[in-house]
């Protein structure tokens, strides 16, 4: 069995995908393609590598995850988790070879890896973006997925984790392009609405959110504070706590537009989303009502 494979998610990523595999050739380990219908050169990127290539439709990202999970033929203790445009810097990949050889943190389900945002360019080192710890690297047997997570799926684990000291970058140069930065981020937009609306009516997460528990169970706590934040109001207060309380103007100009679009604009998208969605599920309960309490008397005069 091998120590370690590698699963990538991709779809049009002949921009990407090179720098992601290119990262990856110290690990001299399995990688497994997901595609979901690629019009592009991504998938003879991906064989030309070496890559085992298969397909399976897109719906979301944590069902895509899952049907990789279960369906790919992985032998191996440990899986590297990534998006095509994440790449390895050459520290992290030494770190991952020792942290996953034979013998070594037997005790551990899975491991946080530190990722380096980078936005047309420019690296968003402050507003609170840098570091940022994700789930990418853990033990298939251990891994949890949280069918509500429409957007930004996770890997939950079942077990003991830790932070690896160096970085994951992710770099996707198709959003060098604004308009495509701006047109994913409205679709994002649609599904986060309807994701806090489906929150508001199910039980809490399969992980139990702490302030002092993991990054996960840090996010899930501050993300139950955010629902209960006022509409609106919240993507303000929040731009201006990034912006200004943690520094988000010294990422430059740059950062000024990654900053604003991503932590006002994006925000108030969801909010003004969510509110439409919110008054038509009580117009909706309200036409019920009214028909339910509707005596019979008057509902036999109406068709009569």
């Amino acid at each position: 069995m091998n120590q370690l494979s590698v699963v990538i998610l991709t779809f049009n990523e002949e921009g990407n995908l090179p720098v992601c595999l290119d990262s990856l050739q110290p690990l001299a380990c399995p990688v497994f393609i997901v595609d979901s219908g690629s019009s592009d050169r991504t998938l003879d990127i991906a064989r030309r590598y070496g890559a085992a290539v298969y397909q399976h439709a897109f719906e979301n990202h944590t069902q895509q995850w899952s049907w990789a999970l279960a369906n790919l033929p992985i032998r191996s203790h440990w899986i590297l988790a990534l998006d095509a445009d994440q790449r390895l810097t050459p520290e992290l990949a030494q770190e991952i070879l020792a942290e996953t050889m034979p013998g070594a943190n037997e005790h551990l389900a899975g491991m946080f890896l530190n990722r380096r945002q980078i936005f047309r360019g420019r690296w968003i080192k402050h507003g609170g973006y840098y570091p940022k710890y994700l789930l990418k690297l853990f033990r298939p047997e251990c891994v949890q997925f949280d069918s509500l997570d429409l957007v930004d799926h996770h890997f939950y684990i079942d077990g003991k984790t830790r932070k690896l000291k160096h970085d994951l970058i992710e770099a996707n140069v198709k959003e060098n392009d604004i308009a495509f930065w701006i047109e994913k981020h409205n679709r994002y937009s649609t599904l986060l609405a309807s994701e806090e609306l489906l929150r508001s009516a199910h039980a809490a997460s399969i992980v139990r959110p702490s302030l002092g528990g993991n990054p996960d169970q840090r996010v899930l706590m501050l993300k139950g504070i955010w629902r209960k934040c006022p509409l609106l109001f919240r993507s303000v207060a929040y731009f201006f706590y990034r912006y200004v309380f943690l520094g988000g103007w010294r990422d430059g100009e740059q950062g000024f537009v990654f900053h604003f679009l991503q932590g006002f604009w994006f925000r108030l998208l969801i909010d003004i989303k969510l509110r439409d969605l919110l008054q038509q599920a009580a117009a909706e309960r309200d036409y019920i009502s009214g028909c339910i309490t509707q005596s019979p008397h008057s509902a036999a005069r109406k068709y009569s």
